[in-house]
């Protein structure tokens, strides 16, 4: 009787066998690497604006607090992006004829607004309120970074679903007192933990119910 299948079928047969099993896990795995890297997460990328803001010279250098161009920050659900007139207030004083500020007097004279590209963009599905983490006492650089050594905007932090139940379940982590929300140079003291609890029962925060899932899927 003639032989059906030569040798070389043997080894395609497991081949094709290992392939199974290989090519799925290299996919999942792919897609883990891929889904913690900054093309996927943008963390540390600096993206292109129309003016290349520093909160470098104007928080760490100038000192400006984070509410004069935020100024929505403790009352709104978002932190607001300052109005031209605000940029103004200075520049039309200091750096009037500077070439980088062109956009910002444009803007003023179409009275139209920059169109800055967002660095911080939560999908649309997250519910995300500025004033109630602030009035519970979550400091700007906790999910920002530190913001006060950016030459140019970039994300700190992933701000993925794992990130933010990783404070929503233990926020005695991160919580400092009210007076240091807006503080740059505020950092965890030793006894952060000891002094996270008693801010947590100080801003009557329910830690039971912070990680349901209609706190941020509304």
């Amino acid at each position: 009787m003639p032989q059906v299948f030569k040798p070389k079928a043997n080894t395609l047969s497991w081949l094709i066998m290992a392939g199974i099993v290989v090519v799925p896990l290299a996919v999942a795995l792919f897609g883990i690497v891929y889904e913690h890297s900054a093309n996927a997460t943008r963390v540390d990328l600096v993206r292109d604006q129309p003016v290349p803001f520093s909160h470098k010279h104007h928080v760490g250098d100038g000192g400006i607090d984070c509410r004069y161009c935020h100024s929505s920050v403790e009352t709104s659900a978002v932190a607001g992006v300052p109005p031209t007139e605000t940029c103004m207030t200075c520049h039309s004083e200091l750096w009037t004829s500077a070439a980088m500020l062109a956009p910002v007097r444009r803007s003023l004279s179409a009275n139209a607004p920059i169109r800055w590209t967002r660095v911080h963009d939560l999908p649309d599905y997250v519910y995300f309120d500025h004033s109630i983490h602030i009035a519970k006492g979550v400091g700007c650089t906790t999910c920002h970074g530190e913001v006060e050594t950016m030459p140019l905007m970039r994300k700190a932090h992933t701000l993925t679903m794992g990130w933010c139940l990783d404070c929503h379940r233990a926020p005695e982590k991160y919580l400092r007192p009210l007076d240091r929300v807006f503080a740059t140079d505020w950092s965890p003291p030793p006894d952060q933990i000891t002094q996270g609890v008693r801010l947590v029962q100080a801003y009557h925060i329910e830690v039971d119910h912070l990680a349901d899932c209609s706190v941020c899927h509304r």
